[in-house]
């Protein structure tokens, strides 16, 4: 037994048995004498349900997501070199790629479903989260900031369907008459426009981060119960098998003395025959 072998039959296996197998599989190791392992099989987390269906999609085929994770390094990058036209064309492509996986999965859920995008935005958004979704052993929606270049989004056209036409590093040039007091209103209503994301998401990671830890709270309170039940029920286990003993001890008690007692009757009997 070895722990990348344990974990990927966890995250590869039924969300619904994830922690009994998880316990099993820990109290092995430590059957085993291996309490490290044991310790580290025990610290792997039950994944979400959205986490799990992305987890299902890496094992099944990888390649939306390591392109998705791809698109990340690209919107980096251009975000680093202040790319402008590259870098609403990529968040495009990003947004089209998302759309592309979820309509491609099973039927969920609404509030799973905008679980699985949020999952999905958050494998393009941080190389860690995608190299666990790639592995196929995420456990939750990674938490990121509003990074820049997902606020750019809001001020794309929406997509076509189609992939972006090939990208060019420089932009146009400037025409000979710009209305720059047109475009100080166009900037300030873009400001305003990413505040006004920027707050909206800031409090929906709020709510989502209140529901992470309630799941958390609860999912390890389930684990608590499900382990005093299965210690219960080796308790029991145990308490009837000292019962089954004892009545077998009884019934052979019992039949011990009526033979003694038959053996002692008759005994009485020759007895008071010969007076």
């Amino acid at each position: 037994m070895d722990f990348d072998t344990v974990a990927d039959e966890l995250y590869g296996g039924d969300l619904a048995e994830f922690v009994s197998a998880r316990n099993a599989a820990a109290k092995a190791a430590k059957a085993g004498g291996d309490t490290e392992l044991a310790a580290r099989i025990r610290d792997l987390r039950k994944p979400t349900t959205a986490a799990a269906i992305v987890n299902r999609l890496a094992r099944e085929d990888a390649t939306q997501l390591r392109e998705l994770a791809e698109l990340g390094e690209e919107l980096r990058d251009a975000h680093a070199r202040l790319a402008g036209d590259e870098l609403r064309a990529l968040t495009r492509r990003r947004g089209e790629l998302v759309r592309q996986i979820v309509h491609g999965l099973p039927s969920m859920s609404d509030p799973v479903s905008r679980e699985v995008e949020a999952t999905l935005e958050a494998v393009a958004a941080d190389p860690a989260t995608a190299a666990l979704a790639v592995a196929g052993r995420l456990t939750s929606v990674a938490h990121q900031d509003t990074d820049q270049w997902f606020t750019l989004a809001a001020s794309v056209p929406p997509a076509t369907g189609k992939r972006p036409q090939k990208l060019v590093d420089k932009a146009e040039p400037a025409k000979p008459k710009r209305d720059h007091r047109r475009e100080e209103q166009e900037r300030a209503r873009a400001r305003a426009e990413r505040e006004r994301l920027r707050k909206e998401a800031a409090e929906r990671a709020k709510d989502r981060a209140v529901a992470e830890r309630d799941l958390v709270r609860t999912e390890r309170a389930a684990e608590q119960a499900n382990a005093r039940v299965e210690d219960l029920r080796a308790r029991l286990a145990e308490a009837e098998e000292r019962a089954e003993r004892a009545t077998a001890e009884f019934e052979k008690a019992k039949e011990n003395y009526e033979q003694a007692d038959a053996i002692a009757n008759e005994a009485q009997k020759a007895a008071d025959a010969a007076r």
